[in-house]
């Protein structure tokens, strides 16, 4: 059975658990093997790197990926996190804000 996905890639979240809870950002980029996302400004982590011809070397803060249950996305509306929905509008399956109903981009 193929897996749902609420969550994609543009998409404003908020960090529902863990160390950086009620940090926001907005999706860069979804892992759907092994259920992770990255959020811009969240999980910042720390990289020491090697300079190269294109390069220079130093110290780079960086995003790590965060589970994807520990994100929600935020209502365009009330501007607090929500639960997705799927409804079907003019044919075409469209992602709803469950706490407000409203459509979310994309």
């Amino acid at each position: 059975m193929a897996e749902r996905w609420r969550i994609k890639k543009g998409d404003h979240v908020q960090v529902i658990s863990g160390k950086e809870k009620g940090r926001r950002g907005d999706v860069l980029r979804v892992f759907r093997e092994t259920r992770r996302v990255l959020v811009s400004g969240v999980m910042m982590k720390t990289r020491h790197r090697k300079p190269s011809q294109k390069e220079p070397g130093g110290i780079v803060k960086e995003e790590a990926s965060i589970h994807a249950s520990n994100v929600m996305l935020i209502d365009p509306k009330s501007d607090h996190p929500t639960r997705v929905g799927i409804k079907i509008e003019n044919g075409k399956k469209v992602r709803i804000a469950k706490r407000s109903g409203a459509v979310l981009a994309k």
